[in-house]
């Protein structure tokens, strides 16, 4: 077989492996599913050995194909990786950028600004964006990268922390006239608060100084969504949880105030998510400039929304004793 065909065929064969689909992968590689699964057959002829099972419900790797797809893949990568270099070198980092990311207000208002800094340098990489609020399948949805509050169940994927969001409890002024501003970490259990899990209780863990202060709370309603469960707080319906940056401007027009600002909720670190550390350039190029600004950008919202939570008046005793 001559080496450019086996390269070609090994990196389809990658390809249908990885999306478990002879359908999927003829459309990520951009041809026909009948001259896919010829292609893929006939290699599995010159090789001697079957490497797909196929059914008429799923496609699954034998065990010659788990083996072969651990050395292919790394090939593949590599030289898709020196071919990504070479061009980059010619013009610059170019091609379609995937990105997934959660519908969260500090995404809409700061990874956009990130997106669209990037851009601008990069005038050869068209960026796409999917706000996805279920679980992200980087592999089955052909993206190159996610940037998510949530850590990856697959071990095989590459997480990279970019930095933290800090969070905080927040009601409505409304709310906490009618019931008063709580005064130290245990109030919180004769307050209404709203959280996203059904159950008897969601424990809050506060902390202030080397002081921990674990707090059952409860309430009589319940949002797995961020954004109602907002909308929930602005009716009155009690305190909630959230990152700072997603009520800032609630907080500076008089909306929501935060209760307990003293006492500091663990913060929620942002990461970039990837399928290898082999990555083509407009990737890692985009990588590289994200975990340079996002830091910096989400660390001037959280400076504004601070200085704007000390100019708004408090009701109520704000002791910090314990």
């Amino acid at each position: 077989m001559p080496n450019s065909q086996l390269l070609r065929d090994m990196g389809l064969f990658v390809e249908v492996a990885k999306q478990k689909s002879f359908s999927k992968a003829a459309d990520a590689l951009g041809m026909p599913i009948s001259s896919l699964s010829r292609r893929i057959a006939q290699f599995e002829q010159v090789v001697g050995l079957r490497l797909l099972d196929r059914t008429t419900r799923r496609l699954v790797l034998t065990s010659y194909g788990e083996a072969y797809l651990a050395q292919a893949s790394r090939l593949v990568e590599e030289a898709q990786l020196a071919f990504d270099n070479l061009v980059a070198e010619a013009k610059g980092p170019s091609g379609f950028l995937k990105i997934a990311a959660p519908p969260d207000f500090w995404v809409l208002r700061y990874l956009s600004e990130v997106i669209t800094e990037f851009s601008a340098l990069h005038e050869h990489i068209h960026v796409h964006v999917d706000l996805k609020t279920n679980t992200i399948d980087l592999v089955s949805d052909n993206y190159d990268l996610a940037v998510t509050i949530e850590e990856p169940r697959e071990t095989s994927l590459i997480m990279r922390k970019v930095t933290e969001v800090t969070n905080g409890l927040f009601a409505a002024p409304t709310y906490l006239r009618d019931r008063s501003c709580p005064r130290k970490p245990q109030d919180l259990r004769d307050h209404k608060t709203i959280v996203p899990i059904q159950g008897p209780g969601t424990t809050w863990s506060l902390s202030r100084n080397d002081v921990a202060v674990p707090v059952v709370v409860n309430g009589s309603l319940t949002c797995n969504s961020s954004s109602l469960t907002r909308q929930f707080a602005l009716a009155g319906h009690g305190i909630f949880s959230t990152h700072c940056l997603s009520v800032e401007r609630d907080v500076v027009n008089g909306r929501l105030e935060q209760v307990l600002p003293e006492w500091n909720l663990p913060p929620t670190p942002v990461y970039i998510i990837t399928t290898s550390r082999l990555l083509p350039a407009k990737t890692r190029s985009f990588i590289e400039f994200a975990m340079k600004r996002l830091p910096l950008m989400l660390a001037a919202g959280t400076s504004r929304e601070t200085r704007s939570k000390l100019r708004t008046d408090h009701t109520g005793d704000t002791s910090t004793s314990a």
